[in-house]
């Protein structure tokens, strides 16, 4: 395992139930006030769904100019394997998940470092 990466926390079962709650009252809000129309859910669940994942992981501008930096302090190697990355399908890694986006928890790997290491983490 990567000796910089922390393991992501797991849900206890009790902290699951709690978490499917959430997820219950938000799919009832939805569903409210989308008050049927198809469009309208669908447009909802879009935006609510984009706005969540930027908490998680910063809007993609921030993240499309983290990795171009990345690859300039790299000098256009890949961290890993320290062959050329390829001019487009670089990866931008999280060392910790937890600690996103940045430029101490981050680096760009090739494609095929990249799937080595989403295996060896059980993400692939």
């Amino acid at each position: 395992m990567d000796q910089n990466r922390k393991q992501n926390r797991r849900l206890t079962d009790s902290e699951q139930q709690a978490a499917k709650r959430i997820l219950e009252s938000v799919r009832s809000a939805l569903e409210e006030a989308a008050s049927g129309d198809r469009d309208l859910i669908f447009a909802l669940r879009r935006y609510v769904f984009n706005r969540l994942m930027h908490d998680e992981r910063g809007k993609p501008m921030l993240r499309r100019l983290l990795k171009l930096k990345k690859i300039a302090e790299q000098m256009g190697l890949c961290a890993i394997c320290q062959k050329p990355l390829p001019k487009r399908n670089s990866v931008l890694d999280r060392h910790t998940a937890v600690e996103g986006y940045n430029e101490f928890n981050t680096r760009v790997l090739c494609p095929a470092c990249d799937a080595s290491v989403q295996a060896e983490r059980n993400f692939s």
